[in-house]
């Protein structure tokens, strides 16, 4: 039965809505109990908890702890389904969203409200070739793939029998130096001087060199100023070189360039972390072009106070693809609270209440960023805490976010044991075939990767799948 059938025969208003994360779902709450058909589409099955993504880089976590099916996050929804598929084209005067689903099969989903919070992407500031060798975190495939360069890192050092390319592995480039950037940094840290020591023979781990450079004049810009010197001061208590007022200029498979105070240096590094900027979904720039809007450099859409498109009272964005009059920040509870305030007006209008509704209003819960274990800095409405109290809050604040009682208490299960255990890490699977693969376009002679077979069974020739 195809969508439009469906819908027709149902009469009911029709709100699609594209994107599943923070917004996409908050949005869908809202609209419980609402007499409305809501779709939900989504390129990937699950709602995602992206600030801990760094966790799932560095084996504390695994990924099924912070990114729940979304089709189980909105199970106990009658008026709500959830589709597999990635949008292609929005067709605005129509009123038809055009998806594929994954085996390519056109989907052609009607509505009469949209709500497009499809979210943001990494931003390179005009150099997209980086990203080969400085990947960053928007999913769960981008944190696995950054778990086997760390780890692997360690053990493509541990069978050099050269010191200068030991270290080359052991240096780690953290290129940003907001919340993401100073959480991963810290975990880098962490992983060098307390978790791998006794594990490697050839290498000594505490000598991994880790790198936090940003542009801007000190880490975690949005935050207050003596919360700014007590992490710089307690990455730098960590081992970690923090690089200010320095900018990236040229990054490749070996090494990354950059310009600071003193002029420019080459730093040679393997392993290279964007966390620096982010670009809007290519959607926003799609419906700007189709309702005559203009986006931002960031490619984020302007929207009206009630969060609808200019002219457009059946259209919606929400979350890090739009830009707002006051300059809201792209975090998640953001999000959350625009989600929510547009759920509530879709439900207000389909039982017929058409008043002009009041504009959205953000309310600051606050600001977090972990530094370490049992280290953190937390601003909550002016009042400013530091190391363990802040290191509580901030873990209270993020498990309380997760969805699900079994995600909670799993993730809070390995917090705990990580501290308690010499800083434990139970979830460190390297991807071989992803880790060589890096390995072998990264420009390193090809007697690096000759023999993966013999590393790598799945690649041995003459093995099955049942061997």
């Amino acid at each position: 039965m195809s969508t439009a059938a469906h819908d027709e025969r149902r009469g009911r208003h029709k709100v699609v809505i594209v994107g599943g994360g923070f917004g996409g779902v908050q949005a869908a709450k809202a609209l419980k109990g609402a007499d409305v058909d809501v779709t939900v589409v989504d390129r990937t099955n699950h709602h995602l908890f992206q600030p801990l993504l760094y966790q799932v880089a560095t084996g504390i976590l695994s990924p099924g702890l912070i990114a729940p099916a979304l089709r189980r996050v909105l199970k106990t929804q009658r008026n709500v389904r959830t589709l597999l598929a990635e949008v292609g084209e929005i067709d605005v005067d129509n009123k038809v969203v055009h998806a594929a689903a994954p085996d390519g099969q056109h989907l052609d989903l009607p509505y009469d409200t949209l709500v497009v919070a499809a979210g943001a992407t990494h931003a390179y500031f005009g150099h997209p070739e980086w990203a080969e060798h400085a990947p960053g975190m928007k999913s769960i495939e981008d944190a696995r793939l950054l778990r086997s360069r760390i780890l692997g890192a360690y053990e493509l050092a541990e069978v050099s029998d050269d010191p200068a390319e030991q270290q080359a592995y052991m240096t780690f480039v953290v290129v940003g130096a907001g919340p993401t950037g100073v959480e991963l940094a810290g975990q880098l840290s962490e992983l060098a001087r307390h978790v791998l020591p006794r594990e490697y023979r050839s290498i000594d781990t505490r000598k991994a060199r880790i790198v936090l450079l940003d542009a801007a004049p000190a880490v975690l810009p949005p935050f207050a100023k003596k919360l700014q010197r007590y992490t710089k001061k307690t990455l730098e208590e960590k081992g970690i070189e923090v690089r200010l007022d320095t900018m990236a200029t040229d990054i490749d498979a070996d090494s990354i360039t950059v310009k600071g105070p003193k002029g420019e240096e080459r730093i040679v590094a393997r392993t290279k972390v964007w966390a620096a900027g982010v670009q809007a979904s290519p959607l926003g720039a799609m419906l700007a072009k189709a309702t005559g809007a203009e986006v931002d450099r960031a490619g984020r859409l302007p929207v009206d106070p009630d969060l609808a498109l200019p002219d457009r009272r059946d259209i919606f964005a929400i979350g890090d693809m739009v830009s707002t009059i006051d300059r809201l920040p792209g975090v998640a509870q953001v999000a959350m609270q625009q989600g929510t305030y547009v759920g509530k007006l879709i439900s207000a209008r389909a039982k017929g209440d058409d008043t002009t509704p009041a504009p959205f209003q953000y309310f600051d819960k606050g600001s977090m960023a972990t530094i370490g274990a049992r280290e953190a800095v937390a601003d909550v409405r002016g009042a400013k805490f530091t190391g363990w109290p802040g290191y509580l809050m901030w873990c209270y604040v993020h498990v309380m976010f997760l969805i699900g009682w079994g995600n909670r208490l799993g993730t809070l299960f390995n917090w705990v044991r990580s501290l308690r255990y010499a800083r434990y890490r139970g979830h460190r699977l390297i991807s071989v075939t992803a880790n060589y693969d890096t390995e072998q376009h990264s420009g390193h002679p090809p007697e690096v990767v000759e023999h993966r077979a013999e590393v790598d069974p799945r690649t041995a020739p003459g093995r099955t799948a049942a061997s």
